[in-house]
């Protein structure tokens, strides 16, 4: 890197620092988000100079950890976060929890002390590889400046390929600060090939192919349940295409919303822990069900309590996924998500459906129908019953009122549950954390899709537990003059928690209950637009204003505190009748 700084660097002389950022500005990493400390600053300097990478300041690392996750949802690339040593990256655990859980590719880096003073009880001393391993694919102390290139083209890799995930450097502070003569590196290393190489996307054993479309073929009542995989790589359209061949219902996991268009007739909603009706009813009534990039858990079989159908096709890049709780049913098919599918449906099309074909055409169209009753009954269920705004209505007013091909990013809680309702037309434009269910989320992420996305609008919904423990981030939405509209979906307290006492102890509730707080002045008190709104009426155009006005804006919604996502009849288990 050519130039000078405070470092002193030379065109001969090169920091870790320095190299550290030539890496990510050959994987076109574009943000790095953090919070600067002592040991960071070889990083930080150096990305001043770092056209066109960015550092945002986050207000805590937690935030950032976060936002790095979102750039990998959201991309397939890693995104990027640091800290300094001790709290810094402690801070950072939940935030790389999330994205080990649900898949999202990330390079965390945490900057050590020096090397002379790992485990002598330095300032804010801590083994980060130790406290993170648990969480990262691959964890590495880079403790020689000559192996800062390899362990950031490693580090790429093992985010990368396989099932992503996030991986951890962790750089002493003085591998990162003392120039070298650039000879001693070694030859520069094209990064840019390896971020730019094609996916390879393994199509499966030919021969399980073959037995998996034999099954398919022959089932009356076929269904195919999308995971996070198929999010991941890119299936949702070679799973509609298998879909109309065979007339088959497609459901998704929690984790899978998103990989394909909510509005597409041959779509039936999330499955998980909670319901839908809708959904469970669809799996109720199937022989044989692929299970594409869909590990099966416990949060997509209600802890394994669901009735799954007889014969299972399960489709996964891990081969330790494939079969682990439903051996005994199990065809398994190792391989890329959108690979293996495409294959099936090439091996449908060049074959006759067989005899089941009618009857998957008539129990399509009688699911169609369920389908109609089910959005009515929502619609007459979902209105409020004690005052402020019902959780059902306020998605579908803020659908209405929202662009179509919006990324929508909903925290943890009721949110995420209530996305059930949120219309999806265009895959790639849903957020939430899934897998550790990390609170906090919908705001740091929501940040980091309008950066990533300028040009695309951007809707949080966070529940006011959430964004309590976010709240600092209101300030860093101002500072960047970001464009998104978060609402907050207010019900004064712990409200998913609350609602799970209530139903399971009699009613007594403990630790749930907040005060009144007025977040739509506290909005404006960071530099948003904000408005509170206690009735249905008054929140579509709150919307409609705050997308139209190219200005952050907070929109505080009193929700209805009779409402229970637990007992809202739409998400209960189908229950065949005798």
């Amino acid at each position: 890197m050519a130039g000078s700084g405070r470092n002193g660097s030379t065109e001969g002389r090169v920091t870790g620092g320095q190299l550290v950022v030539e890496a990510l500005q050959g994987l076109g990493v574009r943000f790095v988000f953090g919070v600067p400390g002592g040991q960071t600053l070889a990083i930080t300097d150096a990305l001043r100079d770092s056209n066109p990478i960015r550092f945002v300041t986050a207000r805590h690392e937690g935030a950032a950890a976060v936002m790095a996750d979102a750039i990998g949802r959201l991309t397939m690339q890693p995104g990027v976060c640091i800290a300094t040593t001790g709290p810094g990256v402690t801070n950072m655990i939940t935030g790389i929890g999330g994205a080990l859980r649900d898949s999202s590719p990330m390079i965390a880096i945490a900057c050590n002390n020096r090397l002379g003073d790992l485990d002598k009880d330095d300032a804010q001393n801590a083994d980060h590889i130790a406290i993170l391993r648990p969480l990262v694919k691959w964890a590495k102390l880079v403790a020689d400046v000559r192996g800062i290139p390899q362990a950031m083209e490693e580090a790429y890799i093992r985010a990368t390929t396989g099932n992503p995930g996030p991986v951890l450097l962790d750089f002493a502070r003085d591998v990162l600060e003392t120039p070298v003569e650039r000879k001693l590196i070694g030859p520069r290393r094209d990064f840019g090939r390896l971020a730019e190489s094609p996916r390879q996307r393994p199509a499966g054993d030919p021969e399980r192919i073959a037995e998996a479309a034999a099954l398919l073929a022959a089932a009356e009542k076929p269904a195919i349940w999308l995971g996070n995989g198929s999010k991941i790589s890119d299936a949702g359209e070679a799973a509609l295409k298998l879909a109309r061949r065979l007339d088959a219902p497609i459901i998704t996991t929690f984790n899978g919303i998103g990989a394909v268009p909510t509005t597409d007739p041959n779509v039936y909603g999330p499955l998980s822990r909670m319901g839908t009706e809708l959904s469970s009813r669809v799996l109720a009534d199937t022989d044989v069900v692929l299970a594409v990039g869909n590990s099966l858990n416990a949060i997509s079989t209600a802890r394994w309590s669901l009735e799954m159908p007889p014969r299972i096709i399960q489709v996964d890049v891990d081969q330790a996924m494939i079969g682990r709780y439903y051996a005994d049913r199990t065809l398994g098919v190792l391989g890329d998500a959108r690979g293996v599918v495409d294959a099936l449906a090439d091996a449908l099309t060049a074959a006759p459906l067989g005899a089941a074909a009618k009857a998957r055409k008539k129990r399509l169209a009688d699911l169609a129908r369920e389908r109609g009753t089910w959005w009515a009954r929502a619609a007459e269920k979902g209105k409020a019953s004690v005052g402020g705004i019902a959780p059902a209505e306020l998605i579908a007013a803020v659908r209405e009122a929202t662009p179509k091909d919006a990324v929508a990013v909903f925290d943890a809680g009721n949110p995420g549950v209530w996305s059930y309702l949120w219309e999806i037309t265009r895959p790639g434009t849903y957020m939430k954390p899934v897998g550790f269910g990390n609170m906090g989320f919908a705001l740091p992420a929501g940040i980091a899709a309008k950066l990533e996305r300028p040009g695309e609008p951007v809707i949080v919904f966070v529940g006011d537990g959430s964004l309590g423990m976010t709240l600092g981030e209101l300030e860093t939405v101002a500072r960047e003059k970001l464009p998104i509209c978060i609402v907050v979906m207010n019900d004064r307290g712990y409200g998913n928690i609350r609602q799970e006492q209530i139903l399971h102890y009699n009613g007594r509730t403990v630790g749930v209950d907040f005060t009144d707080v007025d977040y739509a002045a506290i909005a404006r008190a960071s530099g948003l637009e904000g408005v509170r709104v206690d009735k249905l009426d008054g929140l579509s155009g709150a919307v409609r204003k705050a997308f139209d006005s190219g200005k952050p804006w907070l929109i505080d919604a009193l929700i209805d505190p009779g409402a229970n996502a637990w007992t809202f009849p739409l998400f209960r288990r189908y229950e065949a009748k005798a």
